[in-house]
């Protein structure tokens, strides 16, 4: 399963996170682009444990359930998917700073490995391994990309 242990994924994303412009269209959802890379990079803040959300009512009664499904597999996320409410990204944002701080999120994160993930449940599929956490880092990433055709 694709996930970002894997120094070449991570390499991967990167160069596609280098094709999106301020102006690139979006194919689905709100958010423009650098809102989504600064959307992401929360994303990698709650994996790394730099932040700790609060657990969603939802995700205690759906989340191991749902986890099973957005994980077990090298499936992208669909389309239009929810985002947990401490991960939307309203404001105006610049996508070279967004950027430079993505990358430098997702380099952490590989060189980390296991030993770098954080024992503090996701918002809303619970606990995690760092394995699960690679692969929802991976996935995450790679559905904003292509949201932005990158």
């Amino acid at each position: 399963m694709k996930n970002l242990f894997d120094p070449a994924l991570a390499v991967e994303l990167t160069a596609r996170l280098e094709g999106l412009r301020p102006d690139s269209p979006r194919l689905w959802g709100k958010m423009n682009a650098p809102q989504a890379v600064a959307h992401c990079s929360a994303g990698f803040e709650w994996a790394l444990g730099d932040t700790r959300p609060p657990r969603m009512f939802v995700g205690r009664i759906i989340g191991g359930f749902v986890k099973r499904m957005a994980l077990g597999n090298d499936d992208p996320f669909r389309q239009n998917s929810p985002t947990a409410p401490g991960l939307v990204v309203a404001d105006e944002r610049e996508l070279a700073t967004e950027r430079t701080r993505l990358r430098g999120l997702i380099e952490r994160f590989s060189a980390a490995g296991p030993a770098g993930c954080t024992t503090h449940p996701h918002g809303f599929f619970g606990r995690l391994t760092p394995e699960e956490w690679a692969v929802l880092m991976y996935k995450h990433v790679d559905h904003h990309l292509r949201q932005f055709g990158a």
